[in-house]
């Protein structure tokens, strides 16, 4: 062996050594006379926390007021829950996030003449959605538009000014309560929804909302829902609604959705066993008062349908009624807090089985479904899913900062803003101009078959008014709740899902097509009573 040789295998050997003992000492720091006092206590913090990417930070980074605590237990502690915290060390997740597409419209109805869905106010007659159904905004805005929808709060809560309509994040920076409520509004907000909205509460909300005495907060509708967020609400879902502080990986803080997946045992890819073995979510509770009191899911991977699955879903956040018997459910039971987790051909029946409706329509009193945003549940079993496709990859894609580092965008916008990032990324061969056609073309379609299922159903709700001015048995007009019911959810739920077909363009006119032969169904029935009538 050279003498240089020699020279440069001492030299690698000390760099080695340099480093194996550098990194001994950093771990011997990361677990100070602080945290390991933090330990006794909070073993589960420790195992999540100890030799993962946030190890080297100390407790004090987020959480004050430790001193107290350590010396009286009673004495919580404080956290910091501002999104700029994160933002220092990940600066552009956290600008993007909090940034604006101005592209992208505000205050768009979903329910007039020109827009995606112009018979709903008829179809969904008279449910609180009927008051305002908005186009969805940025994550930014969650928090700063539930409290402005004329259906949450009764219309109390308003803008400081129009000028603010373009404001993203603190909430009573933007909003102010008015005291007063408006006409044409609803008050159909509680405090389930704050689950999506915001991470604020995540400290102090309990597992599925059950009453716990460790806090005040609990399933409850106006006006709880009101004090509770003026007590507890300043900003929209952040960082750690995904991303585990401690174990800095992916986690899911949803409490339906952790109790579809690992209680029920349904698993996370519930049409696809074997992807589910895959993927897989841990469920770990955390006490008080000795009791079992909130719950977080880490996932063995990371895996962005179930991150968004927190809340791109078919759920129910609201009272309703058995269909079976006609009985009220109120808030205090835990169906208020519910993910079904199947896809549209299936709510239908979940819904059957575990006893619950949201509303009665207002013309023909069929027990109907009021659907959510069923993104994910449509995503399972597309083209693009099967592919390997996640949300991730169209909506918060790889992107490069000022400095050329290739950062996730946390924007979460739609990939028709972001053609380049997202479609031509796998689409080489094509222009910006025909990946636009492409989109369009299946979401025109979509639009289409949307807009002949609507005007199905209100022919059905039409014929069932002719029926019953005519005298037509209350039996017979019965017997069309059943197809009333099926046409609404296989229609309702694209008109929820905000892709118009995109995610599941097969699905879609599967879906809408049986809602259509459904509608014809039901206005047979009654046609066939009508001629009956008349003989």
């Amino acid at each position: 062996m050279s003498p240089k040789t020699v020279v440069l295998v001492f030299a690698f050997f000390l760099f080695a050594s340099f480093f194996y003992f550098s990194s001994a000492h950093s771990q011997k720091r990361v677990i100070s006379k602080e945290e390991a006092s933090c330990y006794q206590c909070h073993e589960e913090i420790k195992s999540l926390k100890v030799q993962n990417k946030h190890a080297s930070l100390s407790c004090a980074k987020c959480h004050s007021k430790l001193a107290e605590h350590l010396k009286d237990p009673e004495k919580i502690p404080e956290t910091n829950l501002e999104l700029s915290l994160c933002g220092q060390c990940h600066p552009s997740q956290y600008e993007t996030l909090m940034s604006v597409n101005l592209k992208s419209k505000a205050k768009v109805e979903k329910s007039t003449t020109t827009s995606r869905s112009p018979a709903f106010d008829k179809l969904m007659t008279p449910h609180g959605f009927t008051k305002e159904h908005d186009e969805p905004r940025s994550h930014g805005f969650m928090l700063i538009d539930h409290f402005l929808v004329d259906r949450a709060y009764g219309g109390r809560f308003q803008l400081k000014s129009w000028r603010d309509i373009a404001k993203v994040g603190k909430l009573w920076e933007v909003v102010h309560d008015t005291g007063k409520e408006l006409p044409q509004t609803a008050k159909a907000a509680n405090t389930v929804c704050f689950s999506c909205k915001t991470t604020d509460f995540i400290l102090k909300w309990p597992y599925m909302g059950d009453p716990h005495p460790a806090t005040d907060l609990k399933r409850g509708g106006n006006p709880a829902a009101i004090d509770m967020a003026k007590k507890y609400l300043q900003n929209p879902m952040g960082c750690i609604h995904c991303h585990d502080p401690h174990a800095a990986k992916p986690r899911v803080i949803k409490d339906a959705l952790i109790h579809a997946i690992v209680d029920r045992g349904e698993g996370t890819y519930p049409y696809d066993m074997e992807k589910s073995k895959k993927v897989l979510m841990k469920k770990i509770e955390f006490q008080r008062d000795g009791k079992p009191f909130r719950a977080i899911g880490i996932l063995n991977k990371p895996d962005s349908n179930l991150l968004c699955a927190q809340c791109h879903v078919e759920y129910n956040c609201n009272p309703g009624f058995d269909p079976k018997t006609g009985a009220a459910i109120t808030m205090d039971d835990r169906i208020a807090n519910y993910f079904p987790w199947v896809n549209v051909f299936d709510i239908q029946k979940r819904y059957a089985d575990v006893g619950f409706k949201d509303f009665r329509h207002g013309i023909t009193g069929a027990p109907l479904t009021k659907l959510q945003h069923p993104e994910v549940e449509t995503f399972w079993g597309s083209k693009h899913e099967q592919a390997g496709v996640e949300c991730k990859d169209c909506h918060m894609p790889k992107v490069k900062d000022k400095k050329g580092k290739t950062f996730t965008y946390h924007g979460q916008r739609s990939s028709r803003y972001m053609l380049k990032d997202t479609c031509i990324r796998c689409h080489k061969y094509w222009s910006h101009e025909e990946a636009e056609y492409h989109v369009e073309a299946i979401q025109n379609y979509t639009r289409g078959k949307m807009k002949k299922a609507e005007y199905w159903l209100g022919q059905l709700i039409e014929t069932y008014t002719r029926a019953k001015d005519l005298g037509v048995r209350e039996d017979t007009l019965k017997e069309v709740w059943p197809f009333h019911d099926k046409a609404h959810i296989l229609w309702e739920w694209w008109t929820a899902e905000n892709s118009d077909g995109f995610h599941n363009p097969q699905q879609a006119r599967e879906s809408l097509t049986q809602s259509i032969n459904a509608s014809q169904e039901g206005i047979k029935l009654l046609e066939k009573a009508i001629e009956g009538k008349r003989k």
